[in-house]
């Protein structure tokens, strides 16, 4: 299996610095994948064998939460681990219901390469 990362977000820009975040933190990837929202997502892993996936929660058409729902219901990608990349950091709820759901991180926006290296480092 490729070492390949999934970035899903609904926006482009988003996407690009979060890889250009992946690249400064040095970590290497050999396929950089993204998705617009979580079906997208889903569509994805059903194609491609995929280490980490990163994803935001806020998004249109299926969100983080249901993204992390219907991720952990499907044996084939259950255990991938997914960092969940948001700005609701600082609501507790929402934290904890991810990790409640499988997330293995939450990163907080806006980052830092080096926040980006400490928590996926561990996971890949």
């Amino acid at each position: 299996m490729g070492n390949n990362v999934l970035i899903v977000d609904d926006s482009n820009t988003m996407r690009k610095i979060i890889t250009r975040s992946l690249r400064q933190a040095g970590l290497n990837f050999d396929n950089i994948l993204e998705a617009g929202d979580g079906q997208a997502a889903l569509d994805v892993l059903a194609k491609e064998q995929v280490s980490l996936v990163l994803c935001d929660i806020n998004m249109p058409t299926m969100d983080g939460i249901e993204f992390l729902k219907n991720k952990g219901s499907d044996e084939a990608i259950k255990d991938i681990p997914v960092v969940m990349v948001t700005t609701e950091g600082g609501s507790e709820d929402i934290v904890h219901q991810v990790h409640q759901l499988g997330a293995s991180a939450t990163i907080k926006k806006p980052f830092t390469a080096d926040q980006v290296n400490d928590i996926i480092s561990p996971l890949i």
